[in-house]
């Protein structure tokens, strides 16, 4: 497990992002065109307790790191389109200190 609060959400937020990104683009085609809604209660479902994961691991991450309400709501911004978490990932990854 990865101890650093910022490493947790970074992986987090990559695996949210991934699971958003399934849910658009293949569990919704799959409920319109091929007229089955079962993959969006199963993708859906998984995409909502991540998100719930991400939004816990964001407010850890802002009291670890000491960041300002700004980033963190302009992460969670980013968390609400698709292909948001390469944005995440782009912004927190300058703020991350390597020893």
């Amino acid at each position: 497990m990865i101890k650093d609060a910022l490493g947790r959400f970074r992986i987090i937020s990559a695996i949210e992002g991934l699971s958003y990104l399934l849910l658009v683009f293949i569990a919704m085609p799959i409920k319109y065109i091929g007229d089955n809604p079962y993959p969006v209660k199963i993708f859906g479902m998984i995409h909502g307790v991540l998100f719930i994961i991400f939004m816990i691991s964001l407010f850890e991450a802002k009291i670890k790191k000491s960041w300002d309400v700004g980033l963190v709501f302009q992460l969670f911004v980013l968390s609400l389109i698709p292909f948001g978490a390469f944005f995440i990932e782009k912004k927190v990854k300058p703020n991350e200190v390597t020893l």
